[in-house]
């Protein structure tokens, strides 16, 4: 079991780390930092994302860990049309409703939660101790960061990205490319491509 990351940063750390609590036996980090970036905690840097793409024979599975919504999504997508397994990964310490459906390429942190009839796109990023209930829909490269709170029937849309500690009310749609701010109260719809903060909160200028 052989697993190449693509993405040597600290949020790499925390999938590589994921992996190796769901059996991954060996992992092997890609940057496009290299060769100045080496090594990565206790995992090697062995190539740039050009070289993941001249070895993907070599793994059982690639994961992209890029922080950033945008790029993390066209990685995986460039991976995906280059026949890698992009594999999904979720940490023996979250709770995933067997009922719930997740795409691949998507992690899933410890002590998260993912209730029965979520349904999680492709890539997206479910952090520490965040919570998903029922009903909710997230679309492709979303990153929903550590203690968020998504009541049941919540839609964000493909590449939003909630901050860390904010809370959304039940049924609220939240539209693509969103950014919302850490700590914010989320009580009402958003559009498309805006950023929102606060409590409640509210479109930032």
């Amino acid at each position: 079991m052989k697993l190449a990351i693509l993405g040597a940063s600290g949020h790499g750390k925390v999938v590589a780390d994921t992996a190796e609590c769901c059996g991954w036996q060996t992992v092997e980090f890609f940057d496009d930092a290299w060769p100045g970036l080496q090594t990565n905690a206790a995992w090697s840097v062995v190539g740039d994302s050009a070289a993941l793409m001249a070895r993907l024979a070599d793994f059982d599975g690639v994961v992209v860990a890029i922080g950033n919504n945008r790029i993390r999504h066209t990685k995986l997508l460039e991976l995906r049309a280059a026949g890698a397994c992009l594999v999904t990964l979720v940490h023996p310490a979250a709770i995933v409703s067997r009922y719930a459906a997740i795409d691949q390429g998507t992690v899933v942190f410890a002590g998260a939660v993912v209730n029965a009839e979520a349904c999680i796109g492709q890539g997206a990023i479910l952090n520490t101790g965040c919570s998903i209930d029922h009903d909710c829909v997230l679309g492709d490269a979303v990153h929903i960061s550590p203690g968020v709170r998504l009541a049941g029937g919540v839609h964000v849309g493909d590449l939003s990205w909630v901050g860390i500690g904010a809370s959304v009310r039940q049924l609220v749609r939240i539209g693509e490319r969103v950014m919302v701010g850490a700590g914010s109260a989320v009580v009402s719809d958003i559009p498309n491509d805006v950023t929102v903060a606060g409590v409640p909160a509210k479109r930032m200028r």
